[in-house]
């Protein structure tokens, strides 16, 4: 089979495509014959190093295709299921071995780029607007990237909730993609401090939770930006690692929250992962909630994909078509 392997950790230059021999399913597994796989930063994380993993392997934690074989024990998936998962190394490949629980079944109505573009990200804006900080009616907030992938769906959920969402993005057409999907102001960071904006927009009060997917370059000014006792999420790291900060630091801007969450955390057991994935699928099926998967590639262009998505030349979601 086809996959795309890491070798060495670094740049998008160290993706190869390379013949593997298709995996067997062993306790619990199913066997994946793959049709798309989604492109997140997790991916870029995992290349580059920032999240350990032996070497050497396969990349993509979110995947969509068909049930092709069992291992024994399963009893949660048959053959010719059409299924998508999520945290689960392997989705750059023709096949991949799954553990059985991560498997949710993908509803009729949803294309495989939809569906696999709607899993990490969907999820994630899921567990982040609805459990990490439960938005509540009239709350302020602020979302980083608001035109990215998981900015976009944190936007509308935020807004769908009933929120005032500010949003940030790097250039005027990202703005009207922002404010489509619902918010309400839009800054562009480069063009004024962001913190700045922040609390001019809110009466000098701030806001009640930042979403943060850049991290660098933006953490400083978001614990700026929160009202007292304001919660910043920490949902990404894309401009590098934040600095180090002493916990004195939150209470003396006003008894802040900080907070690093995790997917793999938030979906830890199959009730959990299907009740949030059936929210999801839902969701898009009705209506309120659309996915950008606009941007296709074939597996072979995986070092560009990651390119692209690095140097944010890209809104919405990516995959790569297997």
């Amino acid at each position: 089979m086809r996959a795309i392997v890491v070798a060495r950790t670094g740049g998008p230059d160290v993706l190869e495509l390379r013949d593997l021999p298709t995996p067997t399913p062993g306790e619990g597994e199913a066997l994946i014959k793959l049709a798309v796989a989604g492109v997140n930063f997790v991916d870029v994380y995992y290349r580059t190093g920032l999240y350990p993993t032996p070497l050497p392997f396969t990349p993509g934690v979110e995947g969509v295709g068909i049930v092709a074989g069992l291992g024994p024990g399963v009893a949660e998936v048959k053959v010719g299921e059409r299924v998508g998962w999520v945290m689960n190394l392997g989705s750059y490949a023709d096949y991949a071995v799954v553990p059985a629980w991560k498997l949710v079944p993908i509803p009729a109505g949803l294309d495989d780029a939809t569906a696999a573009a709607s899993l990490v990200q969907g999820l994630t804006a899921h567990f982040l607007t609805k459990t990490t900080y439960p938005i509540r009616p009239g709350d302020d907030v602020l979302i980083h990237a608001a035109a990215g992938g998981l900015g976009l769906l944190l936007t509308q959920m935020a807004a769908r909730a009933g929120a005032r969402v500010i949003g940030t993005v790097s250039t005027r057409a990202k703005a009207d993609l922002a404010r489509a999907a619902g918010a309400h102001d839009v800054i562009l960071y480069t063009e004024e401090d962001f913190a700045a904006a922040t609390r001019r927009l809110t009466n000098g009060v701030g806001v009640a939770v930042v979403y943060d997917s850049v991290g660098r370059t933006t953490f400083l000014g978001s614990l700026d930006s929160l009202r007292p006792r304001g919660m910043l999420v920490l949902c990404g790291t894309s401009s590098g690692a934040v600095p180090a900060t002493e916990p004195a630091v939150l209470g003396a801007k006003g008894s802040l929250f900080l907070t690093r969450p995790r997917l793999a955390d938030y979906v830890a057991d199959r009730v959990t992962l299907l009740s949030r994935a059936s929210d999801i699928f839902g969701a898009i099926l009705e209506g309120r909630l659309r996915i950008r998967a606009e941007h296709v590639y074939a597996l072979e262009e995986a070092a560009r994909a990651h390119q692209d998505l690095e140097t944010r030349r890209t809104t919405g979601q990516l995959v790569l078509t297997i």
